[in-house]
């Protein structure tokens, strides 16, 4: 594994005090490793645009402390942490471009902040416009640009000071999903071309199991799990993890009273087995779908199915036993009383 690159410790945010006092965050401890792309999701209110803004402090944390590539951020002074900032830019989902400049004076103004000589931010804007795919729309408005294009144009700003993190604040909330399937796979091909650490913040699951390798899922200010995408798909352990992943909840109460069911989980499997059709050849026992809530990540199976079993309780059993037997898949009987 890579070495880390953000660490995040005990990190507690307040606003306000005495009785009035919002606690935002309380005790984050994160750990992103460097050229990865890692994922923090939670429910509106969650905590996450504050811990985001935490970590470049544009936020400062009431306590506990924000190391990014070795300097302790809530140590440095003012000057020292606009230089440090270079390195940890951002994104958001309004765009934040300046409406009265060009897309390629958009890009080239954080390199003007920073002192460069005109011409070589131009030619640096240049490139990284053609990057993003937009060469062609240097001397247009922001205006003139789709919603996609304008968030291209933002992406190549936030690369313009070659940083070593691109923190990503809902990004593609405000686009439709194919612009925003477009813009997370600039991201992937960023990332693995220019080896940008890309800190994804999002509500949306698709956003994570589309490009992130590792997540974190905020509830209420509190960490409540953190791990390996795949690991959380498969086995979500709190309430807040089976929100996210399994929006639906798939249940049994929406039946009637009486019902038998098997809650059926993938786990990861290579590819989606049919189930149903083997036990209904290998078996000759049939039974209904009652709901599912499934996807496939990266090739593999994950999520929940709900089979309504045979009222004859022998042929419920062996249907049982036989998707018990199947490999990378759990099932756990239900039965609603109603």
């Amino acid at each position: 594994m890579s070495e880390s690159i953000i660490q995040i410790q005990h990190l507690t945010k307040t606003f306000g005090e005495g009785d009035t006092a919002v606690h935002a965050l309380e005790d984050i401890n994160l750990d992103i490793k460097q050229g990865e792309i890692f994922g923090i999701i939670g429910l509106s209110g969650a905590g996450k645009s504050t811990l985001v803004r935490c970590i470049n402090l544009l936020e400062r944390p009431t306590s506990g402390t924000v190391i990014v590539d070795g300097k302790e951020m809530t140590a440095l002074s003012e000057k020292e942490l606009r230089l440090a900032r270079r390195d940890v830019t951002m994104i958001f989902q309004s765009f934040n471009l300046l409406m009265q400049r060009t897309c390629l004076k958009n890009v080239c103004f954080p390199m003007e902040l920073c002192g460069i000589p005109a011409a070589q931010a131009k030619k640096r804007a240049v490139e990284l416009l053609e990057i993003v795919g937009l060469r062609d729309k240097a001397d247009a408005y922001p205006s003139q640009l789709s919603g996609g294009q304008k968030q291209r144009v933002a992406i190549a700003r936030a690369l313009a000071t070659d940083p070593k993190v691109l923190l990503c604040d809902e990004a593609t909330s405000a686009l439709d999903p194919t612009t925003t399937a477009s813009i997370l796979a600039l991201l992937k091909d960023l990332n693995a071309k220019l080896g940008v650490t890309v800190v994804v913040i999002t509500h949306q699951m698709s956003v994570i199991e589309e490009i992130c390798s590792r997540v974190a899922i905020l509830d209420g200010g509190v960490v409540a799990e953190q791990g390996d995408v795949e690991d959380i798909f498969s086995h979500p352990s709190t309430d807040a993890a089976r929100r996210l992943v399994y929006p639906g909840g798939v249940s049994v109460a929406q039946y009637p009273a009486g019902t038998h069911a098997v809650r059926v989980a993938f786990n990861g499997g290579t590819a989606y087995q049919p189930l149903i059709a083997s036990l209904a050849i290998d078996l000759g026992v049939k039974v209904n779908i009652l709901g599912a809530d499934t996807r496939n990540i990266d090739g593999k199976a994950f999520g929940t199915m709900l089979l309504g079993l045979p009222d004859d309780p022998n042929e419920a059993a062996k249907a049982l036993s036989y998707i018990r037997s199947q490999p990378n898949v759990s099932a756990e009987e239900v039965e609603y009383h109603g």
